[in-house]
């Protein structure tokens, strides 16, 4: 009767032993990227102390969107939205309603510059198929 829930858990814990594996390894990639890092510094500067150097920590800038606003932002937008829309419609209504430039060609341009590159690979895909 409990097969199922054992089931479970042994897939889970399957799945997050993988992941710490997979940690494991990106951590020892990291660490060889820094020892790396070390010594080409203590090539240009044989004095250097490099363990004087303090980590900095990632921490994202103050305009980024805390837990869950961007999905209450997405769903007002669509709430007023008075047809359907697409994602740019969307994408554009947000950086209006962020206060963010909606002219700004990197901002805008990303996505139909994605959008083109995958239509191309596909099509390429598409002409190599006999």
């Amino acid at each position: 009767m409990t097969d199922y829930v054992l089931t479970g858990l042994v897939k889970r814990r399957a799945e997050l032993a993988g992941e710490i594996e997979a940690t494991h390894e990106r951590l020892r990639k990291m660490i060889e990227e820094l020892d790396k890092l070390d010594s080409v510094i203590l090539q240009f500067d044989p004095n250097y102390q490099v363990d004087a150097i303090k980590p900095r920590a990632f921490r994202p800038p103050p305009d980024w969107a805390h837990r869950g606003e961007m999905t209450k932002a997405v769903l007002s937008i669509l709430r007023q939205a008075t047809e359907p829309m697409t994602t740019r419609d969307i994408a554009l209504e947000m950086l209006v309603t962020r206060a963010l430039d909606k002219d700004d060609q990197k901002t805008v341009g990303a996505h139909d510059e994605t959008r083109r590159s995958r239509a191309a690979a596909t099509a390429a895909q598409r002409s190599c198929v006999t």
